[in-house]
């Protein structure tokens, strides 16, 4: 029996042991649960402050356990791994867990600034369990010592004689002991002056194990409940109209037809604000239509009289943008910044036995989140409380604070299960739209974005254009490579110094940086006007496509193997330092190579009637590899098989790491194939799911045969975007080897028509 979703749990009337785990920790008997058909209330609602370790463990008469998860889960599955952390250190029964979304914990602290209860609360950013893994083991070992201490006293042995298991202590004669009976005297006890400390691996009996994710049953039966789920009786709808233009702005407008609209109650201007950041502000100016019902303000909405002034990003083009890209590539110019120089790139080159060059264009791309932008917003003099769904809801809080000035415990921020955030929810103009709204019209405003608005206003991936470069000498070793990349970073306008823009866009580390003795990455500047931020697996995602594509060229031209290639370039087993921490261990990285091409038939890729591809890649600690076939019927290319193996270390739910590898292979692929986002005249040309359209189920492969590598007592890595960047190398050269045809640009569908 897995662990149960929030609105699957019988706990409202029974009392319970509140647990949170720290340096001055603090447990508390007597919460009286909400009505039978609410689901249980996080933790931070309750009116106790605790200091900042995360997560918070409940332990009822029964014996029944509520765990918090703190960090947002957008489809990752940290609801689940999180609990999982604190359960097994905690010696808790699965089967009696129950697990409920912590919404951000947040106090004032003495001198009135925000004191954050839980800690980091951040989720979509691959990097939640490494972040929370010491911290939460740390939650469970507090948990399980204060009972262990309230059964060392009740059965009269010394605690380091008793042992936990499955929510019981147990006596060295037999005699047991339920977490339940010894909630009530755990309560009492003072905590440790040290922190009690966690288990040894060898003793973990969840963590490694596979587990269910805990909000399947209520996603498959259509009860989970997301942000866009949420009402309230007083509510406004809200629906917006953006200028197509970002810097564009409002040069007339006439509203009393839409006032006219029955249910329409007001119409508003937004405006950006001058000198935030964006994702801070509005992203552009709107104008918008509060109604009683979500229908009445979309029809209000189309009632709307206004003109639009373009402002300077009118005269911008995709096409004029590559443009610009190829000519500074191509050109003398020196670069924005040199990202990484080792040896002399320029010497090599003189003494060339062989030199190979291509360029590879890649397109700007869209979140596309399942769930569109939203935000329930009650903002009133003296309380401000949110439901929204936020990948960072302490950066929420800060838009929050901005706005209305209220004091830092004044202000609620629930985040549900979020529906996709692919790094779009790691900003919040959404957020300050909404706030804006209800503070302006005096009533709780819902806030809804159209499928058209998320694809016409996000901030985007931007394109990138790359250059490469390399040297072979006569003993078919790469000895140079020289990559530059034309791209508009992300982080412009976002307080990022400009001589670390370049930071969202390339590595200093990425492949094969530390294996060629002359290695050298710069990076030139584009200028853009199109909103830009983060996106999933950027920057790997588009680097590793040019170079892991440029590799498998290299082995064409010297007529070889390219896992020969690729297994020559990696050399024999070592850890080679970073230049931004961490290692990079060759062994491993050697080995989810080889395992992806054992599995797919790899001794066969030269005679294979159907194309073989491979890639690898490493990112934080973790590695990845993919090996793809497909085939070839007339102009119909098929993905027949798609095999992926990862190492992230210790594991701690091996269902969910499957899960992640298979979606993120999924969506690479998807992107790979078809997504692009176009503009002509300033505007985004794609608005809906026909003009940008996702990978159909017989485009993509029936399944994706997954290798976990046995991370043994090595810390956890995130894992959440690891398989994205050598999905689409792969399947590129396997198109390859099935067809002859070399695609560098992407999506590869379109390309592949072009060239076929």
């Amino acid at each position: 029996m897995s662990a149960h979703a929030p609105n699957g749990i019988r706990l409202s009337r029974r009392r319970f042991l509140q647990i949170l785990a720290g340096t001055a920790g603090a447990l508390v008997v007597g919460i009286r649960m909400a009505h039978a058909d609410e689901p249980p209330l996080p933790p931070e609602w309750l009116g106790n402050h605790f200091h900042e370790l995360g997560a918070y463990v409940r332990i009822d008469a029964e014996g029944d356990v509520l765990i918090g998860a703190r960090d947002p889960d957008t489809g990752t599955g940290v609801a689940t791994a999180l609990p999982m952390i604190i359960a097994d250190e905690l010696d808790a029964d699965w089967n009696r867990v129950s697990v409920v979304p912590l919404g951000l914990g947040v106090s004032a602290n003495d001198n009135g600034q925000p004191h954050w209860t839980y800690g980091r609360q951040r989720g979509g950013t691959g990097d939640s369990i490494p972040a929370a893994w010491a911290e939460l083991r740390q939650a469970g070992a507090l948990a399980r010592w204060l009972l262990t201490q309230a059964a060392a006293r009740r059965l009269g042995i010394a605690a380091d004689r008793l042992r936990c298991e499955a929510g019981t202590v147990i006596a060295p004669d037999g005699r047991r002991v339920t977490y339940g009976s010894l909630a009530d005297d755990a309560s009492k006890l003072d905590l440790p002056r040290q922190a009690p400390a966690p288990k040894a691996p060898e003793r973990y009996t969840l963590i490694g194990k596979p587990v269910g994710d805990v909000d399947a049953h209520a996603i498959v039966t259509g009860q989970a409940k997301y942000a866009i789920d949420h009402h309230e009786a007083e509510a406004l709808v809200a629906v917006l109209l953006h200028c197509p233009w970002p810097d564009g702005t409002l040069e007339s407008i006439d509203t009393a037809p839409a006032l006219a609209v029955k249910g329409v109650v007001k119409v508003m201007q937004l405006k950006p604000e001058a000198g935030q950041q964006p994702g801070h502000t509005v992203i552009a100016p709107a104008v918008a239509v509060l109604a009683k019902n979500t229908w009445a303000a979309l029809a209000g909405r189309e009632q709307l009289k206004l003109k639009w002034r373009p402002g300077a990003s009118a005269q911008e083009s995709s096409a004029a943008l590559e443009q610009q890209a190829s000519a500074l590539l191509d050109g003398d110019a020196a670069p924005t910044a040199r990202v990484r120089d080792d040896g002399d790139v320029d010497k090599a080159g003189k003494h060339a036995a062989r030199r190979y060059e291509a360029s590879y264009y890649q397109p700007w791309l869209a979140h596309a989140c399942p769930e569109p932008m939203n935000c329930l917003a009650h903002v009133d003099k003296d309380h401000a409380r949110l439901v929204v769904p936020s990948q960072a809801p302490q950066q929420a809080w800060a838009v929050v604070q901005r706005l209305t000035g209220l004091p830092a415990d004044k202000i609620e921020i629930r985040v549900p299960r979020v529906g996709g955030g692919y790094g779009r929810r790691l900003d919040h103009d959404y957020v300050a739209e909404a706030v804006m709204l209800a503070k302006a019209a005096g009533k709780p405003v819902r806030l809804l974005w159209t499928r058209e608005q998320d694809f016409a206003h996000d901030y985007y991936r931007s394109a990138s254009v790359h250059k490469l470069s390399a040297v072979i000498d006569r003993k078919r070793n790469i000895v140079a490579w020289n990559q530059r990349l034309a791209s508009a970073s992300a982080l412009s306008g976002r307080g990022v110094p400009a001589d670390r823009l370049w930071t969202s866009e390339v590595l200093p580390d990425q492949l094969p940086a530390g294996l060629v003795p002359n290695y050298r990455s710069d990076w030139y500047a584009l200028q853009s006007a199109l909103p830009r931020g983060p996106h999933r697996a950027m920057p790997q995602l588009a680097n590793a496509f040019a170079a892991e594509s440029f590799i498998d060229e290299l082995a064409h031209q010297l007529r070889e193997d390219p896992l020969v290639t690729r297994l020559r370039l990696l050399g024999a087993p070592r850890s080679i330092a970073l230049r931004n921490g961490g290692t990079l261990d060759t062994g491993r990285l050697r080995n989810v190579l080889q395992l992806v091409a054992d599995r797919i038939g790899w001794k066969n890729w030269l005679r294979s009637v159907n194309g073989l591809g491979i890639a690898c890649w490493h990112m934080d600690g973790a590695y990845v590899a993919h090996a793809i076939e497909t085939s070839l019927q007339g102009d119909k290319l098929g993905i027949e098989r798609v095999v992926c193996a990862v190492d992230v270390g210790r594991v701690i739910n091996p269902l969910g790491l499957e899960g992640q590898v298979a979606g993120a292979t999924l969506d690479a692929l998807s992107t790979a194939l078809n997504l692009a986002i176009t503009t002509k005249d300033g505007q985004v040309q794609q608005h809906d799911w026909k003009s940008y359209p996702l990978a159909s189920m017989a485009q993509l492969p029936n399944s994706v045969e997954t290798i976990v590598v046995d991370g043994g007592n090595r810390p956890p890595t995130g894992a959440s975007f690891l398989a994205m960047p050598t999905a689409a190398p792969a399947l590129a050269n396997a198109v390859f080897r099935v067809s002859a045809v070399r695609v560098r640009r992407l999506p590869l569908m379109k390309e592949f028509l072009r060239l076929s």
